[in-house]
């Protein structure tokens, strides 16, 4: 049995915390590193983790002192870098249980190359799919079945050898090959996203993804800033999340999105078992005329550089708060666009621009990708003229986080 290090931030989460970390010790032993930090908790988190860390030698402690949070962008990788000291590491969520016998199927499949997921076990909170198993054991702590998920998890493991390839937490890497890359992006940071862009950045390097359907969790799923008041029944028994997202978590997700198409050049996509597909990055330059505020705004992600005829600086001051990117390398006026500046330009006329024609847009990655017969020229899409001065793709300059 090698020994894993446990990597678990966490911001006024503390039952959820405790819980977990009951579960590791009683059902995994403590052989394994549990590394947790303090995002700036005013719950008792930092003083109960003191009280632990005091009592279980094999626990390590970090707190953001504040006035802000850092989010677990940040903190995963300080747990991993500053603190965890074995040499397999796993990206464990504070809502999490451990099933016995997580650790040694994650030990049967990890090895250099290899990012190892287990399987989740979770309440119906949310939408079914392939990669999970839905059960209600409990949606809090408080009323958590614990004897009778255990003694259920035989039926679980009922396929020997079962796995497939998706990736999601709680996924495990040895650490040399997490920090090779150069961990997790701030540009991410608080939160959300930051794990499709790994898992990205994983592909593209090589990695192999190993789902085991012999090693399980029981995940409360999303108790931090996404659904901080917790969960509750109706008086049916059916189970729901109390004001569902928060106003942080929304905000949050909407800047994470835009810079995940910025760094991209598309959405989040995957496979319906999670394994991640990355279509090619193109270097676009998009020249609009009679381009409204509003065009720019919902625009400007999409491409490199977006060249327009209308007054930039407004955008530019608005928007560079929500983004690490220099929006003033990225955002042009039309003056300032020579042809060539980049390997595909795309011109068109911002009054034309509809709900259909922007489809064009979010697909332009696969459908220039897909066309076996394209070449350099030009050629129209609806109402844009594309011109393609080479095809050169640059995803896998992405892998290594350079940030």
């Amino acid at each position: 049995m090698k020994p894993i290090s446990f990597i678990q931030p966490s911001r006024n989460n503390l039952k959820y915390l405790q819980w977990s970390y009951n579960s590791i010790r009683k059902n995994l032993g403590y052989i394994h590193e549990i590394c947790m930090a303090d995002d700036f908790s005013n719950d008792g988190t930092w003083e109960w983790m003191q009280e632990i860390a005091e009592k279980d030698k094999n626990v390590k402690i970090h707190r953001n002192e504040g006035p802000t949070r850092l989010g677990h962008t940040i903190l995963y990788d300080t747990l991993i870098n500053d603190y965890a000291t074995n040499d397999i590491v796993m990206i464990y969520h504070a809502d999490m249980y451990a099933l016995p016998g997580l650790d040694v199927e994650i030990n049967k499949h990890i090895k250099p190359g290899v990012v190892v997921s287990a399987t989740r076990i979770e309440p119906p909170l949310h939408p079914a799919g392939p990669e999970k198993i839905l059960a209600d054991y409990g949606i809090e702590p408080e009323e958590f079945e614990e004897h009778k998920l255990l003694n259920d998890l035989p039926r679980f493991k009922q396929d020997k050898g079962k796995t497939t390839e998706g990736i999601f937490a709680p996924w495990a890497i040895m650490k040399e090959d997490f920090q090779s890359i150069g961990g997790h992006d701030e540009l991410y940071a608080p939160q959300s996203k930051e794990d499709s862009d790994i898992f990205n950045r994983f592909l593209l390097n090589g990695y192999k993804f190993i789902q085991t359907w012999e090693g399980f969790v029981y995940h409360m799923t999303c108790r931090g800033s996404r659904f901080a008041d917790g969960a509750k029944r109706n008086p049916d028994g059916q189970v729901f999340m109390k004001n569902r997202e928060t106003d942080e978590w929304l905000a949050q997700n909407i800047r994470s999105t835009r810079n995940f198409i910025r760094k991209w050049g598309h959405f989040v996509k995957h496979d319906a078992l999670l394994k991640p597909i990355v279509p090619p990055k193109y270097d676009i330059g998009f020249v609009i005329k009679n381009c409204t505020d509003e065009l720019l705004e919902l625009l400007e992600p999409w491409c490199s550089v977006i060249y327009v005829d209308t007054y930039v600086e407004d955008y530019i001051e608005k928007e560079n708060e929500n983004t690490l990117y220099d929006l003033h390398l990225r955002v042009r006026t039309t003056d300032s666009f020579k042809d060539g500046n980049h390997d595909i330009e795309v011109k068109f006329d911002g009054t034309q621009v509809t709900n259909d024609s922007f489809q064009y847009i979010q697909q332009l990655s696969e459908i220039l990708s897909n066309d076996e017969e394209l070449e350099e020229g030009d050629f129209n899409l609806g109402i844009f003229k594309v011109i393609i001065n080479k095809l050169t793709t640059y995803e896998k300059s992405l892998i290594v986080c350079k940030r």
